[in-house]
């Protein structure tokens, strides 16, 4: 009886720890985003780190070169995205009244063909004012975290300063150094190995709807681009969510031809690059259910608001590894996986 108490104690207090836990990322998430995309980059920086170190550059003159090449990607983008978002929420006002329009127009069409819709019905189940504000939303959240690019880039070279003393600092610290600095090697590679792939399959994918984009002429390319590298990062909704506001103001804009080419360019892209090329770099054991990804898309987006949708994939995916690397806790890691590990494998 004592036992079952005591347990049920334990449930209690780790169920409000956790409670403690996400209010505070909550109320914090103006600090915590940037931090957390800091170490983002620092994780990725470091994969360049290394490869130019290989290349014979002293440790000074690469990170030099990293953090140049960091900081104006990061200006340029910042700077062009920033003009393009400025410029489209300007005209958010006509696309909804465009938006008001065809849907009064197909209401109409419908009711010449002897469908009879209830009046505001479809007002009520698609709100063109909610759809705007929403969209405003989201891209004024991944403008905002841009904004903060001098931020990110000071914390991502204080994290690589740090990174170099800290296997040191952790061997003095440590019961058994060599088996925690074999453990922290290993769930580094694995994050590393990640995120950097990832980064660079989204990179592709954004580049390549732009550029379509922009080759059939659709308005602010750069922003469905843009979005479209980070939803990347959301496998199977992500690509969703970004080819929907693309291929609705195609339509108000040029019609429904090029809407449907952009529909299918969308399509195309999200094939070539997470059917073909990101399981070839990335493996086939590093894949999240469906499910967890939809909870953790609205878990982390309800924490961190829009950045949160992009930063939900990454963060599960990094929890995921840290418990395969560990024996007690890779029954949770099976579970959060697409599918089930063979079991002929050791």
């Amino acid at each position: 009886m004592f036992n079952n108490s005591s347990a049920g104690t334990q449930v209690l207090l780790v169920l409000a720890s956790l409670t403690v836990v996400i209010a505070g990322l909550k109320a914090a998430s103006s600090i915590v985003v940037p931090l957390l995309m800091a170490i983002f980059l620092a994780i990725i920086s470091a994969a360049m780190l290394q490869w130019l170190q290989r290349r014979g550059l002293p440790l000074w003159a690469a990170m030099t070169l990293v953090l140049l090449l960091l900081a104006s990607t990061l200006v340029t983008l910042g700077s062009l995205i920033g003009a393009s978002i400025n410029q489209f929420s300007s005209t958010l006002p006509r696309y909804e009244a465009q938006l008001n329009a065809l849907i009064t127009q197909t209401t109409v069409w419908l009711g010449g063909l002897g469908i009879k819709l209830p009046a505001g019905g479809v007002t009520e189940l698609f709100d063109p004012a909610g759809a705007a504000k929403l969209l405003g939303r989201l891209l004024s959240g991944f403008g905002g975290l841009l904004a903060n690019s001098m931020l990110i880039i000071l914390t991502v070279l204080f994290l690589m300063v740090e990174s170099t003393s800290l296997p040191e600092k952790l061997r003095s610290i440590s019961r058994n150094p060599d088996k925690t600095l074999g453990d922290l090697a290993t769930f580094m590679t694995s994050v590393n190995h990640y995120l950097v792939i990832k980064a660079v399959m989204s990179l592709i994918t954004g580049l390549a709807i732009a550029l379509y984009l922009v080759i059939l002429g659709v308005d602010f390319a750069i922003i469905w681009g843009s979005l479209a590298f980070f939803m990347n990062f959301v496998p199977y909704i992500g690509s969703i969510i970004a080819a929907i506001p693309a291929v609705t103001l195609a339509l108000l804009d040029a019609g429904p031809v090029i809407a449907l080419s952009v529909a299918a360019g969308f399509v195309a892209v999200n094939i070539v690059v997470g059917n073909v090329l990101e399981p070839r770099y990335m493996g086939k054991g590093l894949g999240l259910s469906t499910l967890v990804v939809f909870l953790s898309l609205l878990f982390w987006g309800w924490i961190f608001g829009p950045v949160g949708m992009f930063l939900s994939t990454p963060l599960t995916m990094i929890v995921k590894i840290a418990l395969e690397n560990d024996p007690r806790s890779r029954w949770i890691s099976v579970l959060l996986s697409a599918q089930a590990p063979n079991r002929n494998t050791s």
